[in-house]
């Protein structure tokens, strides 16, 4: 669905991205990670068609952004981190006109506002205007303009940002929903959002592509990164002192206790189980399970943009 190659982007003597080469199939979700000024929003722009790229080459559906912007335009559907809305229409009213904007055929327009307003639960809020909305509802129609088209791949930068704990969850279930229906690229710093939508992940730093691949194909490369997850019959704090005993663990928790089996989490690469499990089972504690730790995606995170920073600073 999108070859991206060597995609390089300067403004003036500053490189915004440079030499991003990535692919995306159709029907994928892909979380685009990156800090503040990491170069997502210039990338998804060239995507989307609002800008050229310096050098590189990237196409949609087989079409160059360059050669064929028209051809792309009419697949995708764009959300900008500022969505474009007039705020004297009727949310229904800015739909319509959107999908006039997009051509879709006039016979066709009342079923595809109807079905974008079903989608992004605004139907209760159709006929009020979009200047009166609070910034959750904003951000919904933001949404509902991007797809109202029934696009094949849908852009979605920052589709999260400034809303609150409850508007979040609202918009990850939103995204799910379109999940199998569009192909989507969503950019977010909200990391659990991502690492709950998303098929697999491009990780930017400083304009260049740093990581891709599932979450765990992530964590899996970080190594000696991991963690190890133990739980042991009772004796919690007999099985953190042998634990704590190895060099190689960084730190030991008790991740929860109940009916007498108690949890552990260290700090440890995976392939620390066997000496974990002989220091457990030396201290008199009765193992009951030793398996490898999963990583959270905040923690992935930090880990691949500090190894970045650190290499470059060498």
């Amino acid at each position: 669905m999108i070859q991206v190659d060597g995609l390089t982007k300067y403004y003036g003597d500053h490189a915004a991205i440079r030499n991003l080469s990535f692919r995306i199939e159709r029907g994928e979700v892909i979380g685009f990670l990156g800090l503040n000024g990491a170069g997502k929003t210039t990338t998804l722009k060239v995507l989307g068609c609002v800008l050229l790229p310096t050098s590189g080459r990237v196409t949609i559906d087989g079409f160059d952004v360059v050669e064929n912007p028209h051809e792309i335009r009419k697949r995708i559907g764009f959300l900008p981190d500022t969505p474009p809305l007039y705020d004297e229409m009727t949310v229904s009213g800015y739909l319509s006109f959107v999908a006039r904007l997009r051509r879709v055929p006039f016979a066709d327009v009342r079923a595809r506002v109807d079905e974008a307003l079903q989608l992004t639960a605004l139907v209760e809020v159709r006929d009020e205007l979009v200047g009166a909305l609070s910034h959750g509802y904003r951000q919904r129609v933001g949404v509902a303009q991007a797809l109202v088209h029934r696009p094949e791949l849908l852009i979605l930068d920052e589709p999260s940002g400034g809303l609150d704990p409850v508007q979040i969850v609202e918009m990850r279930g939103l995204i799910k929903k379109l999940k199998g229906r569009h192909t989507v690229l969503v950019s977010s710093h909200i990391l659990p959002e991502i690492s709950q939508i998303c098929d697999r992940l491009l990780v930017i730093q400083e304009g260049e592509i740093v990581a891709q691949g599932t979450e765990a194909e992530l964590a899996a490369r970080l190594g000696a990164g991991g963690s190890i997850e133990v739980e042991v019959l009772g004796a919690a704090a007999r099985a953190l002192e042998a634990v704590r005993a190895i060099p190689a663990v960084q730190d030991a928790v008790v991740l929860r206790e109940q009916d007498g089996v108690v949890a552990l989490r260290l700090d440890a690469p995976a392939e620390l189980r066997p000496e974990v499990a002989r220091a457990l089972v030396n201290a008199g504690v009765d193992l009951l399970r030793i398996d490898r730790g999963t990583q959270k995606l905040e923690s992935i995170f930090l880990k691949l943009t500090q190894d970045r920073t650190t290499k470059e600073a060498a």
